[in-house]
């Protein structure tokens, strides 16, 4: 006990805006649109009616693409567009060699807590060596649900099997992280990695 409160056992981590760069957010669309010369209102239309079924694994990348872009004959192909989605994941070095350190203590259970899509999140984990990090990838495209629906975190906490005090989610998106707290997990949003050594650090968790 610390304070009170339950010894944090378990830290949930966000990807995207905390240890890499966003997948595939609105800023790497809107540069899809400059590099393909895509209509963008028609690119934006299509991308959300995809979107959920896309990050809950439920059509593949090569759907994705297919239904979004290649609709109608295009001066590119599939594999172009498909490369410049997977590289638009770019690692946070800070934020890496932070969660690296953690993770060497041996002292907190480590996950991954993240909306992604099935082939960008493998080719984020392979290529960023994330399992040297987590323990377990709590993706939305393994649970087939998103955040910041509630489910998400219940079944993150089933299969943990953590008391969500005992846990901490960390997230840069207010939202996800309201929702969580209603589930009592302890949160932390992202700012810089500074900040959130400091914020860890009030609840325990070090890297000492």
């Amino acid at each position: 006990m610390r304070d009170g409160t339950a010894e944090v056992t378990t830290l949930f981590w966000d990807n995207g805006g905390v240890i890499l760069s966003n997948g595939w957010d609105r800023d790497s669309r809107q540069k899809a649109v400059q590099q393909f010369h895509l209509d963008p209102t028609e690119f934006e239309e299509r991308h959300e009616l995809m979107l959920n079924d896309f990050e809950e694994g439920k059509v593949t990348l090569d759907e994705y693409v297919h239904r979004v872009v290649f609709h109608h004959a295009r001066d590119f192909t599939v594999d172009d567009f498909k490369k410049f989605m997977l590289d638009q994941s770019q690692p946070f070095p800070e934020s890496l060699d932070f969660l690296g350190k953690l993770a060497s203590t041996r002292r907190y259970a480590m996950a991954t807590l993240n909306n992604e899509s099935l082939e960008i999140n493998e080719y984020r984990i392979r290529t960023f060596h994330l399992r040297d990090y987590f323990e377990v990838f709590l993706s939305s495209c393994y649970l087939a649900m998103r955040k910041p629906t509630p489910e998400i975190y219940r079944q993150a906490l089933k299969i943990t099997q953590c008391e969500p005090s005992e846990t901490v989610l960390i997230d840069d998106r207010r939202l996800n992280l309201e929702i969580a707290a209603e589930e009592g997990i302890r949160t932390i949003q992202f700012k810089n990695v500074t900040q959130l050594r400091d914020d860890l650090a009030k609840l325990g968790v070090t890297t000492e």
